[in-house]
């Protein structure tokens, strides 16, 4: 298939982010990730002269990417001056979740913030069929040219970025999605493990950023697992496999599908918590309306959640004495149960520590489709300010 670039995509291909790459590249990054940073803490950061960061700069500000800000900034080496910050409007970026019955899809800036959300239902699961899904989605929200890439997160593993090893919600093993996309938008096109396309947004501009050493747990259709080491996002071949969903938790707890009494992915997700409240209450009942059954004081919506969040607690509690990481993050579409079960959740977290260990620091951020896309986009912007010369 001949690709056929967004209207108003520019000839030649996307703009390069930092063409000089080395040294410049490491400036805009310090201000992309940091910033606004006056010049006197850039230099200082960096170990540059203030003679080199001028040379590094100029051409920068000369074409737009890094601007001089009003905003405050960090001045705690030299005298206050005008701050740089990033251009956050130079570039956007689209980031598109699926799911077996949808592809959600956000638009970002280059800070990664989210400019614009849209939503199609799959009709299909055949390749084809979702990548021109995806495509439609994704040219309602790229009418732009600063449009520079695409990226997509799954609940699958993509060794190579573009080819989907295995994609079980999906029933896909070896789909060149990428290329298939790529195809049908002409823009770079970015596929990732979507825990691991959320632990890198995260990672980058969410409760992560600054941190070297951090975890992500997600709890929703799944349980999900990131974590970040030496300020990289750990990849492995078996992401995309749940194995953090085997994890046990309770050893009284239901069954799961591969027969794991009271494992993560039997006591934690929304399928297993709806199922045992439908039959409990003789009737179907939602995610949402289970967690007011149990903000309301229903007796077995509140046993439910309660013993669901102190199982939340002790897989926490195992990722914190495993891989002690400075921060852990729960989110994910489920992540209610983090705040509807607090006090259990915390219960259980101090059960399982040591007492005289440092106290966790575990930050409950919000997980709709929404931020899961955001990580998709997040992705693509990493490819793209990473893979400037």
């Amino acid at each position: 298939m001949v690709p056929k670039p967004f209207a108003g995509m520019p000839e030649g291909g996307p703009p390069a982010w930092t063409p000089e790459g080395g040294t410049a590249l490491d400036v805009a990054l310090e201000v992309l990730l940091r910033g606004p940073l006056s010049r006197a803490e850039l230099a200082r950061r960096l170990d540059l002269s203030q003679a080199t960061l001028s040379r590094l700069t100029k051409p920068l500000v000369e074409r737009g990417l890094l601007v001089e800000s009003t905003g405050r900034a960090d001045t705690t080496a030299g005298r206050p001056g005008q701050p740089l910050d990033v251009d956050r409007s130079s570039h956007a970026f689209v980031g598109v979740k699926l799911t077996g019955e949808a592809a959600h899809a956000v638009l970002v800036d280059l800070g990664g913030a989210v400019i614009a959300a849209r939503t199609v239902d799959l009709d299909s699961h055949e390749p084809d069929a979702v990548a021109d899904r995806v495509a439609l989605v994704a040219a309602e929200l790229a009418d732009t040219p600063r449009v520079v890439g695409i990226g997509v997160g799954l609940g699958g593993h993509s060794p190579d970025r573009s080819t989907v090893r295995i994609a079980p919600f999906l029933d896909w093993h070896d789909v060149p999605f990428g290329e298939l996309l790529a195809e049908r938008t002409g823009l770079p096109c970015v596929v990732e493990n979507d825990v691991a396309a959320l632990t890198a947004a995260e990672h980058w501009f969410g409760a992560g950023r600054g941190l070297h050493t951090f975890a992500v747990l997600t709890v929703g259709a799944g349980v999900g697992y990131g974590l970040v080491v030496h300020d990289r996002v750990r990849t492995h071949p078996d992401m995309g496999l749940g194995l953090v969903g085997h994890f046990p938790v309770d050893p009284n707890g239901p069954l799961c599908a591969e027969g794991h009494r009271g494992c993560a992915t039997a006591v934690l997700t929304i399928p297993s918590l709806t199922r045992q409240a439908s039959l409990a209450h003789g009737r179907r009942i939602g995610y949402d309306e289970l967690m007011v059954l149990a903000e309301q004081g229903d007796a077995v919506a509140r046993q439910l959640v309660d013993e669901a969040a102190r199982g939340l607690g002790r897989l926490v509690a195992a990722v914190a004495n495993l891989t002690m990481p400075d921060r852990i993050v729960l989110t994910g579409e489920g992540i209610a149960l983090a705040t509807v079960g607090g006090e259990a959740l915390q219960d259980s977290i101090d059960r399982e520590r040591d007492p005289r260990a440092s106290v966790l620091d575990v930050v409950v951020r919000p997980g709709d489709f929404t931020q899961w896309a955001r990580g998709a986009a997040v992705v693509a912007l990493q490819d793209f300010v990473l893979r400037s010369p």
